[in-house]
């Protein structure tokens, strides 16, 4: 590999959304009014987080029962250097606590101050978030408890069940990965070609194809050697239309996402497909590259900001369909 070898810093992220349902629902619930309730199974043993089903009968966990916000570090692991989104932007421990009434233990953080002042036994308690939402970062961490309250008083069920506010049904999480990014031989060529304005591809010494990008031969696992300029219009071979909006979308919907077959190679690359009602993108369509400006060009794919129809008459179905 070149040293001079492009990268980049890249960062994938999304919000995990899932559907609690009636236990983990209820249990998030509490969190929202500062209570931390546990699932008894058929053994008597209580769990915190509650279980959804019992671990011996496989029936559904229905009892719920209200623990201490007060327990006992069970064991911890110190972490110097905290990663972004995690409890605190400061040392801290994560650990395993059981919680007074608890028969289980509890993953989170502890704000201990520094790594002498945590250990095995150590007593803590919840730091409550200052806006709780349903969501276990309610809990915004633990703490080492100044006074111990000298003994459990968890509620009876029936105290557990009333006045229960309705259970939280979706809990989103944010999740986000940074990471940096190095082209292989391959991609860094393509990329450079791209800020001079050119689409190149490779061909594969052993079946022929020419790959854009270029890439070893996922077929023959043979990786590419020669070097060929590509044309920047091509053919539509398949579509899809956008019509759900999502968070980040850059356009309005609906419009398209196309596979677009460039002149000269035998792999098609997805691409927009814009200029054109959604519903007149059709298969065979032939389209040509619209590139920016070229002064906001550099060594990456949005040079082209899109395709659109180039006016020549469709591609018929033979000539691409061995690249669909």
């Amino acid at each position: 590999m070149c040293v001079d070898t492009l990268s980049a810093p890249l960062t994938i992220a999304f919000d995990y959304t899932r559907s609690l349902g009636p236990v983990l629902g209820r249990f998030m619930a509490g969190l929202r009014e500062r209570r931390v309730l546990g699932g008894r199974t058929s053994d008597g043993r209580v769990h915190v987080p509650p279980l959804e089903y019992d671990p011996v009968t496989h029936a559904p966990v229905t009892e719920l029962v209200e623990v201490s916000p007060t327990g006992t570090v069970v064991s911890w692991a110190w972490r110097e250097d905290p990663l972004e989104g995690q409890p605190l932007d400061r040392p801290f421990a994560w650990a395993l606590i059981r919680l007074d009434g608890a028969d289980t233990a509890m993953l989170h953080a502890v704000d201990a101050g520094s790594e002498e002042d945590i250990n095995t036994g150590l007593r803590v308690r919840i730091r409550w978030a200052a806006e709780r939402t349903g969501h276990i970062r309610d809990i915004s961490c633990f703490e080492p408890a100044t006074e111990d309250p000298g003994g459990v008083s968890p509620l009876s069920q029936a105290a557990a069940d009333s006045g229960e506010t309705p259970p939280v049904l979706i809990m989103t999480t944010p999740i986000r990965l940074h990471y940096l990014h190095t082209t292989s031989a391959e991609e860094d060529r393509y990329l450079r070609a791209l800020a001079e304005g050119r689409i190149i591809g490779q061909r594969c010494p052993s079946c022929r194809k020419v790959y854009v990008p270029p890439r070893v031969c996922p077929a023959c696992g043979v990786a590419p050697d020669e070097i060929l300029d590509v044309e920047d219009r091509g053919t539509v071979t398949t579509f899809c239309v956008v019509n759900v909006p999502f968070a980040g979308q850059r356009l309005t919907p609906p419009y398209v996402v196309a596979q677009v077959l460039l002149d000269g190679a035998d792999i098609p690359i997805p691409h927009l497909v814009l200029g054109v009602p959604a519903d007149q993108v059709r298969m065979g369509l032939r389209v040509a590259a619209v590139w920016r400006d070229r002064a906001a060009w550099s060594t990456t794919p949005e040079n082209i900001d899109h395709f659109e129809p180039s006016g020549e008459p469709d591609a018929p179905y033979e000539s691409y369909r061995e690249h669909l």
